[in-house]
């Protein structure tokens, strides 16, 4: 009987069929790459429509679990698999960028756990059970999961977190840029105080720098404070930077500008209730990468899975090349070095394989992280390509695959939506 691998391609954060290259390029090179290594088994690749990456992380894991059932089913169906839950003709690799990355590890470990998602009753509207909540530990491992995933290919996937770098070189330069604009701001100030203010200056031509109109100044920070030099005079009053931002206010009739925004407001009430709403949905679904405890569990149980059943897992994560200049950033010093990653790198925790992925065209690290799969954008593509195939020829050149009785050759892909 022939066999089948299928690759199951799943989006990040607020992704969609695209993430994969346009018209799921990516997708599809993959899989005819895989299906001149693997010829005795037909390789085909299926992308998750785009979902909702918003709210609970479970439910989004319950949900792509059911569509992943229907299809394999479909696929042993149609295939005459006698006995698909116990010898299947198809197995699955889990492909997820970012986030799906994660869905997919907690999909895996889900399927492998003598319970399903959700309670012992298999009562997954109630998940307050914490048998299998994200990221705890599976019970025991089932070698019979249906659908089998033969491994989980990340790309770029925070399973350990977010690199710190990421929030200190993009908060430098949001600092920059505000920084700048304030100073626009200040520099009209002029036009709001009028003729009586200029007045009013030159009679106090004598007073203390505090009282003066000056360039606005974020809330000095300490280690700003620290490496201050004796002779520089700070850039606040006494009560702190921002104070400066309630003098122009006040000469600039600001008053009455808060007033009307408290009125429009008001007016909106209802659309700005469900704009939070809509953040806080889309936080709620993020949040699991600031709970450190569970970001750690989920990747020892898919290093038990390695380890007891043979699931493969690997993380190719984006490292900056050439195209980003090794600086150090004002806010944080010499702290973060030079090898800037999207990804929070393992250190003593066994996590599986890590390699780095190359862009020396990616100026920052959200910028390599999006454009993984664009080769204009990634020069590293053509590698990413090969370490890709070579991780799941590995992953699938066992038993299964050498039982497969049919010689497939070439059959192309195919995309399934």
């Amino acid at each position: 009987m022939k066999k089948t691998l299928l690759l199951c391609f799943i989006h990040g954060f607020k992704g969609g069929e695209d993430t994969f290259g346009e018209k799921s390029e990516f997708s599809q090179h993959l899989a005819a790459l895989l299906s001149a290594a693997l010829p005795r088994v037909e390789v085909r690749a299926i992308t998750y429509p785009k979902y909702e990456t918003r709210g609970d992380l479970f439910e989004c894991v319950y949900r792509f679990r059911d569509w992943l059932l229907e299809k394999v089913i479909d696929i042993e169906v149609a295939n005459g698999t006698p006995s698909p839950t116990v010898d299947p003709s198809v197995r699955t690799i889990l492909v997820g960028h970012s986030m799906g990355g994660i869905v997919a590890a907690e999909t895996v470990i889900a399927l492998a756990s003598e319970t399903p998602i959700g309670d012992d009753n298999n009562d997954h509207d109630d998940h307050e059970d914490g048998d299998r909540r994200p990221g705890k530990a599976a019970p025991s491992l089932n070698s019979l999961m249906f659908p089998y995933v033969q491994g989980v290919l990340a790309f770029d996937t925070p399973y350990l977190g977010i690199a710190p770098g990421v929030v200190a070189h993009g908060a430098e330069g949001h600092y920059n840029k505000a920084a700048a604009a304030l100073t626009q701001l200040s520099s009209l100030s002029g036009m709001f105080l009028g003729a009586g203010a200029s007045k009013d200056r030159q009679q106090h031509k004598g007073a203390e720098p505090k009282t003066q109109a000056k360039a606005l100044a974020a809330p000095e920070a300490k280690h700003e404070q620290q490496s201050q030099k004796p002779n520089e005079p700070k850039s606040g009053g006494g009560g702190g930077g921002w104070a400066s931002w309630g003098k122009i206010a006040m000469y600039a009739g600001a008053a009455g500008a808060v007033a009307a925004s408290g009125a429009a407001a008001y007016a909106n009430r209802q659309h700005i209730t469900e704009g939070w709403s809509w953040v806080g949905s889309h936080l709620e679904f993020v949040g699991s990468l600031a709970r450190g405890e569970e970001l750690r569990s989920r990747v020892a149980n898919m290093v038990r899975l390695n380890r007891e059943l043979g699931v493969g897992f690997a993380n190719l994560y984006t490292r900056l090349g050439r195209g980003a200049a090794s600086k150090e950033v004002s806010m944080v010093g010499t702290v973060m070095g030079n090898q800037r990653t999207f990804c929070n790198l393992p250190k003593k925790q066994a996590a599986g394989v890590w390699r780095e992925a190359v862009n020396d065209k990616a100026s920052d690290e959200p910028t390599a992280h999006m454009t993984m799969f664009e080769p204009k954008e990634n020069p590293g593509y053509a590698q990413l390509s090969e370490d890709a195939k070579n991780f799941i020829v590995e992953w699938s050149r066992n038993e299964w695959y050498e039982s497969s009785s049919e010689e497939l050759g070439d059959k192309g892909t195919e995309m399934l939506i």
